[in-house]
């Protein structure tokens, strides 16, 4: 089979088939949905009968908010214990993580901030406080040493080298070459 290769619009055929095939299979998968669904109401709901004296809606009324709110009440527990399971499992993750010894850590940002702005953030506004970096250096003059001295007088190697090229005059044969 890797041999061999299908031309493209064998290709094409096949993937339209193969779309074909999902689109009448998520056709048949919604039909099913709804199908359930509508068994399932039928199970669990009662038919809505609607008595006619204003006594009896009432009644109704009463009872259709009591479920309401016995429902409600259950959706908030439920809400509440998968929070409360969430945050379990968040700390057993920190937990693993913190045992494992591989701890990741978060990517820092660069910031630019002169000084005076950095401090502005940590003081607040309310402190001006000026810091001049540059004033408190210490002022170095640099010292010139002997050893530098002597090499300055050596000057360029290249120069000396002319002066102790003997073989007379070779150097400069090879130089006119090049």
């Amino acid at each position: 089979m890797s041999d061999k290769k299908i031309s493209s619009s064998r290709k094409h055929h096949l993937k339209s088939l193969m779309l074909a095939i999902a689109k009448s299979l998520l056709e048949q998968e919604v039909k099913d949905i709804e199908v359930e669904r509508k068994r399932y109401m039928s199970e669990t709901c009662q038919p809505l009968s609607l008595p006619g004296s204003m006594q009896a809606l009432q009644e109704l009324c009463r009872e259709l908010h009591h479920k309401i709110d016995v429902t409600d009440e259950e959706r908030y527990d439920l809400e509440m214990k998968v929070n409360k399971c969430a945050k379990e499992i968040e700390d057993l993750n920190i937990k693993v993580i913190d045992l494992k010894g591989k701890f990741k850590k978060p990517v820092l940002r660069k910031v630019r901030m002169s000084a005076d702005q950095m401090l502005g953030a940590l003081l607040g506004s309310k402190h001006k406080v000026s810091l001049d970096l540059r004033a408190n250096l210490k002022q170095v003059k640099k010292e010139v040493k002997e050893e530098d001295k002597e090499l300055r007088d050596v000057g360029d190697w290249r120069k000396n080298i002319e002066d102790k090229a003997g073989m007379g005059g070779r150097k400069k044969m090879f130089e006119t070459e090049s």
